[in-house]
């Protein structure tokens, strides 16, 4: 039985996927076969037909938000670059390798390329699963695609375990739980949810499926040997513009919890995997919410990790944040943190983001990072359904007043399974069937004034850092490089200079190391 995973990532997101990793595992505990095409290190450009017969191409999420002053500069981008085609590589790794399955993760941006990519490979009659989110919130949409055989709805790991077994077998699979199937006939059959994972009895991630290269990652400007580690899986929160409530809903019908925690054992075994034998340097702990451990939870979590002395990076709500836990931390050995400001004005922020504190609190909290000495940076959105000018200045005038690091501005993206998406086609805003490109695309959302053109929203993102950093006399200035004219064009470079050497000191940025894995 040979399988290959495939993880179609257009946006060239760095950090290595932990399922992939962990499906690899699962291959090899069932003595199966596995081999991986990741096409993060392409330079592809790949074009879509949007569901209103637009034409649209995909753009690299990490290019973006270095053009915008969303991070540091960094060498990263042009690391063992293919000059290859993604395509024609896709092809000949399929024909030598021969699977009897090809298992792709993909989310709702990564899906425009997992369909190009398929049909580079639809002669070779190979059965193709789906997972991921797109494939859990928009199962009917995704199999409209010929390309695509059957979709995991849910959780994967006990889905791709069980379906590997009955095809090895050659026996029926179409009545997996959790697996929607379509039959010879182009019938498709939906089955109901799968449990939930154990996620405490996974296999140790086999990273050996990617190059080394992938595990070499830029953080606030220097390069790190990072590897990522679960400790939660889903969220307590409910914000509009996040998949996480649709999960938590979709489980709930069936009788269980979506959100749930790793124990501290099951943790620390992964980390002194990674540490022994990945050779790790610095620790990525993927979860939405940190601090939604209790405080006992934590500061247990802060001395067993205490141990390994490895700088880690986490992301949590600015209203979690305590002096106790943030010492905590960094007594642990934390290198920097994530926060979700998202948007400045109160009652918007309540209203159609679903995120209900007050801005003093933030700024309260956020003085909480800066005088303990914890480097942190800060996320927001623009272009949310209903958003004026007006109101993203309101979120610019709050990013003002907290001293972070770094902060991003993307714009958003009305993605299958959130509460603003079904707004937005309520409101006629977006096409019901439209798949969704990364935050760092253009807005797919066609909203009337007063509200934000999409045109709007891209003259604001690449100027929002120099709103929030420049004092506010030079907002005319500004303003001016706003446009998308040579004449706003040569400003924006002349200010992005200047922002460069006032508020990025040199990075420190280990180029030799980048050569050396290159």
């Amino acid at each position: 039985m040979k399988v290959l995973l495939l993880y179609p990532n257009i946006q060239s997101e760095q950090m290595p996927p932990t399922s992939i990793a962990i499906f690899s595992a699962i291959l090899k505990q069932e003595g199966f076969e596995g081999a991986l095409f990741d096409s993060t290190d392409y330079d592809v450009e790949t074009e879509f037909v949007d569901a209103d017969g637009a034409r649209r191409k995909l753009v690299s999420a990490e290019r973006t938000k270095m053009a915008n002053l969303n991070v540091r500069p960094f060498p990263m981008l042009e690391r063992e670059r293919k000059t290859t085609s993604a395509y024609d590589d896709f092809r000949r790794l399929a024909e030598a390798f021969n699977p009897d399955l090809i298992a792709v993760t993909a989310t709702e941006n990564m899906f425009p390329m997992t369909i190009n990519l398929l049909q580079h490979v639809d002669d070779l009659d190979t059965p193709v699963v789906l997972g991921g989110v797109f494939a859990t919130f928009a199962p009917e949409l995704a199999l409209r695609w010929k390309e695509i055989d059957m979709l995991c709805v849910g959780e994967g790991e006990d889905v791709f375990r069980e379906l590997c077994r009955r095809l090895s077998r050659g026996q029926d699979y179409a009545d997996i739980p959790g697996l929607w199937v379509r039959d010879k006939q182009g019938a498709i059959v939906r089955n109901g949810i799968a449990p939930l994972t154990d996620k405490n009895a996974n296999p140790l991630p086999d990273f050996s499926i990617f190059p080394d290269g992938r595990f070499y990652r830029p953080m606030a400007g220097k390069i790190w040997r990072i590897f990522p580690i679960e400790t939660h899986r889903g969220c307590p929160f409910t914000c509009s513009y996040c998949n996480s409530p649709a999960q938590s809903r979709l489980y709930k019908s069936a009788g269980q919890r979506f959100f749930g925690k790793k124990t501290l054992d099951k943790v620390r075994e992964e980390i002194v995997w990674c540490r022994d034998v990945w050779k790790a340097e610095y620790f990525f702990f993927w979860a939405d919410t940190f601090f939604s451990w209790t405080d006992k939870e934590l500061a247990a979590f802060c001395e067993m990790y205490s141990e390994f002395k490895l700088p880690f990076w986490c992301q949590s709500r600015p209203e979690t944040v305590t002096e106790q836990r943030i010492q905590l931390l960094k007594d642990a050995g934390v290198n920097r943190m994530g926060f979700g400001i998202e948007h400045g004005n109160e009652a918007f922020r309540r209203e159609i983001v679903k995120r209900d504190y007050r801005n003093e609190a933030v700024v309260k909290r956020m003085k909480i990072l800066g005088a303990l000495g914890v480097e942190f940076s800060v996320n927001n959105m623009i272009g949310f359904p209903d958003e004026t000018r007006e109101l993203a200045f309101d979120t610019i005038r709050l990013n003002r007043q907290v001293a972070s690091d770094t902060m991003s501005c993307s714009i958003f993206v009305p993605f299958h399974g959130t509460g603003l998406r079904e707004m937005a086609v309520e409101r006629g805003y977006l096409h019901p069937d439209t798949i969704c490109p990364t935050n760092s695309d253009d807005s797919v959302l066609h909203m009337p004034p007063p509200y934000m053109s999409g045109e709007d929203m891209k003259r604001l993102r690449r100027c929002f850092v120099m709103y929030c950093k420049f004092p506010e006399e030079r907002w005319p200035e500004i303003r001016e490089a706003e446009e998308f004219t040579p004449q706003g064009d040569a400003k924006w470079h002349e200010l992005r200079k200047e922002f460069e050497a006032t508020f990025f000191a040199p990075p420190e940025t280990d180029i030799e190391k980048v050569n050396a894995v290159s």
